[in-house]
């Protein structure tokens, strides 16, 4: 069962304990709900999530009830043509059961070859609301108490050495012209001082 975690998250249920599994307008979901039954165990997927996956589980405790969210003007899950003697949108109520130790994002389950068959994986699919197996379920709650391997990043691969060149020898600073000499400035002849 998927919903966003910013609108209700295993948090929220673990919070509150049960809810009724109100706002699915979709008939193949409605189906989906309609053949649960108590006591069947409940895949919690956050969806429109970075990343999508499983979160955590719950059990359905109560089947056929009455989606109250028809009859609300007020919410997006209102549906005018549903009345109180003729409500269309029904759904179950689920408990909270656990929050997994590491969360299943949507890649790991990928990654999973025993998990390649199942309906959330196939292209298209978006119901919020969809079957799981007994196997695919216990594969699920078994990857969720594994901690995940964080991959190392890898080391920027790097180019072919370069020779290192030798440093450039210094020019020697051309020697500053030498001024040429100036002929001495002849004496003047002393005047002979008159008698």
């Amino acid at each position: 069962m998927k919903s966003e975690p910013e609108q209700f998250g295993i948090a929220d249920l673990a919070r509150v304990k049960i809810e009724p599994w109100t706002g699915v307008r979709s008939f193949f979901a409605r189906a989906h709900m309609r053949a649960m039954a108590v006591g069947d165990a409940v895949l919690f997927h956050h969806s429109n999530a970075t990343p999508p996956g499983v979160a955590g589980l719950a059990r359905v405790v109560r089947t056929g009830v009455i989606d109250e969210t028809q009859f609300d003007p007020r919410s997006p899950y209102f549906e005018p043509r549903a009345t109180r003697d003729a409500p269309i949108w029904d759904c179950v109520e689920v408990e909270y059961v656990a929050t997994l130790p590491y969360f299943v994002p949507l890649d790991r389950i990928r990654a999973e070859p025993g998990l390649a068959d199942m309906l959330l994986l196939r292209k298209g699919q978006r119901l919020s609301v969809q079957p799981v197996t007994q196997a695919e379920y216990e594969a699920i709650v078994a990857i969720g108490q594994i901690e995940p391997v964080v991959a190392a990043k890898p080391a920027k691969p790097r180019g072919p050495a370069k020779p290192r060149a030798k440093p450039a020898k210094r020019a020697k600073p051309a020697a500053k012209p030498v001024a040429k000499a100036r002929p001495a400035k002849r004496a003047k002849p002393a005047r002979r001082a008159k008698r």
